[in-house]
Order: C-alpha cells, then structure tokens, then sequence
C-alpha cells in the first residue's frame, strides 16, 4: 500500500502551477513557516509576482515535505540562514563546554532539535526560540542542524526560550534575572515573563529589583556565577551602595586577574573586595570652634568625602566650594606639590 501523503498534496498536483501547490502546502503544514495571502483578482493574476521566488518556496516546501514524508516532524536546516533569538539569555558559554558538547554531537549525532522560527524581517531565514548552543556546535562541525520550524509570536518565543531553559536548569539566577529584566525592558508584561520562567510574582519581583540595582556591565563582568545565588547577590547590591563602592567596584573588574578567574571566583573576589574596603570605612565628625558638628569626614582606601549639615551650618559647603582653587593653591605651596 503506498504511504499516505503527509503534507496534503497527492500526485494530480504535478499538472497545477507551482503557485496553486503553494497555497495548498502552506494551507496543509504551517510548520514550514510560508503564508500565502488572499490572491488579488486581476487580469495579470500571478504573473505579477516573481516567478524565481515562487520557485525557491516551492523547492524549499517539496524539501521539507520530503522529510516529513519520510516520518519526521524535524528538519534539517542550514546555520547560515538561522539567527539568533531577539533577546539574549546567557552571559557567557565556556568553550570546554561547548567544544565537549560539539565532540558530542560528531560522535553521537544531535538527540535534540533545536526550535526555530520564520525570520519575522528576513525571507528565507529563521530566527532560534532555543538551542543556541547545539546550533553552534553544528556551526563548528560545518553540519545542518536538526530543528522544528514553527511560528510562533514575539511572546510565544520568550515563553518558549524561557521554559525550555527553566526545564534544562542550566541558566543560573542572575542569568534568568537578566533575562527576565530584559523582557520587561522589551514591553512583555509581567504575565508572559512568569510563564516564560515558571516563577510567580514575589520571585519575579525579586529577581528584576536585583537586576536594577546592579549596573548591567558589572553583572557581564562576572558572569553567570553559577553556584551564587539570590541571597548574595543581594547582598553584593547592598555592598555597592555604599559611596565610592560603585566606581571602587568599576576599576577592580578591570583588572586582567580578575577577568582571567573563573565565574564563580570572579563574583567571590569582588564581594571580599568591597566587603574589606566597607569594613576599613571609617567616619568621623568634625568638631568647630563653636563646639558643633557641621562637618562629618568619612575616609576608605581611595577617597575621602566631606559632607556638610545644612542644619547645623547652613551655606557653608557653599562657602568651602567657593574656596576650593584658593585652598588648593595654599595646598600646593605648603607641599611643594
């Protein structure tokens, strides 16, 4: 008996024009991304469209029929023509891991398919709603990539990215946050972002409040500090608010040490950093002639700040700025600076 048809076209369609198989493929299996719209009626009919086109559509949907009629649900594509998902979620990949992952996928081919959507600005091309790592791999090997094509709306790709992840449990907190922060910035309500990370609204609530309260190139720094969880980073956002610890914190990820260490020791060396110049932080009032305190001196490591009470001297910070170039100028010739 011969097989069934999976797609919907049978042999009578070998006579009908290439747009007429078109229509019906496209009708029949969504998942191979085309859409035909309502046809126009006119003297020219289809001859108005590009013909080479047509053709390319019709190539690339007898392709994908192909390997559905074989018993397939996935396809085989090419990862030049895949770009990645419109919203970032991993800070970094390490390459041990992903050269391990691309040696898998050589040895034992790819087990699991990406997912993948028509390009919503690029004909032809597809944009990942997860599997950014196999898609790589398959990159490094110069191979296909075994995807499912479907389409999915902005909101359900970010729902798809988010579950897919949440499931595999291998973005870390502040990766999700990030993630999560992101997406809000982007317009999606809070509704889609909790079905795309499976949390409720306190844990999200959390997660976006210590995004805020960390300057996004910091947290790119670290990394995803995979073993740190919402605790510390809380509490690392509590250390930066102190004054100076924001720019302290700035220059010392810079350094070529602190880049060079892994995610974890990274986030570690930077917390016992600010944790030991908050504890060497000390603050004094000064005592005027007239016995009152109008000015408190707080001292760290890098910096010293003055900061006047309007309270107890009300116009002297004005007083002192006014004579800053006079003071340091007396500063210069007492010190020979």
């Amino acid at each position: 008996m011969a097989r069934k048809n999976l797609i919907g076209i049978t042999d009578d369609t070998a006579g009908n024009d290439a747009e007429t198989a078109l229509e019906r493929l496209a009708t029949a299996r969504p998942i191979a991304g085309l859409s035909v719209g309502t046809r126009q009626v006119s003297a020219v009919g289809g001859i108005t469209r590009s013909l080479s086109n047509i053709t390319q559509k019709v190539e690339r949907a007898q392709e994908l029929e192909r390997q559905l009629a074989e018993g397939l649900t996935i396809v085989d594509l090419d990862p030049a023509l895949i770009d990645a998902s419109f919203v970032v979620d991993r800070l970094e990949i390490g390459a041990d891991a992903q050269s391990a992952l691309a040696e898998q996928i050589r040895e034992h081919g790819q087990q699991v398919p990406i997912l993948v959507r028509p390009h919503p600005d690029a004909e032809g091309r597809y944009q990942v709603a997860y599997g950014h790592r196999r898609l790589a791999a398959a990159r490094e090997l110069g191979s296909k990539v075994r995807a499912v094509v479907r389409d999915l709306s902005d909101e359900q790709l970010v729902v798809s990215q988010g579950q897919e992840n949440n499931t595999r449990t291998d973005l870390s907190f502040i990766e999700r946050s990030l993630f999560a922060t992101r997406l809000e910035d982007r317009g999606f309500s809070r509704e889609i972002i909790m079905s795309s990370l499976g949390v409720d609204k306190a844990a999200l609530s959390k997660m976006i409040s210590v995004v805020r309260r960390l300057p996004t190139a910091l947290i790119e720094a670290i990394g995803p500090a995979p073993t740190i969880g919402r605790r510390r980073w809380f509490e690392l956002a509590d250390l930066l608010d102190q004054d100076g610890r924001a720019e302290a914190a700035d220059v010392f990820v810079k350094d070529k040490q602190f880049q060079a260490a892994g995610s974890d020791q990274r986030f570690d060396t930077l917390y016992a950093f600010l944790s030991a110049s908050k504890a060497r932080a000390r603050a004094i009032s000064w005592v005027a002639p007239d016995d009152t305190t109008p000015v408190r001196i707080r001292e760290t490591d890098g910096e010293t700040t003055l900061s006047f009470s309007r309270k107890k001297a009300p116009g002297f910070a004005d007083f002192v700025r006014q004579r800053l170039k006079s003071l340091y100028l007396e500063y210069q010739e007492e010190t020979g600076d």
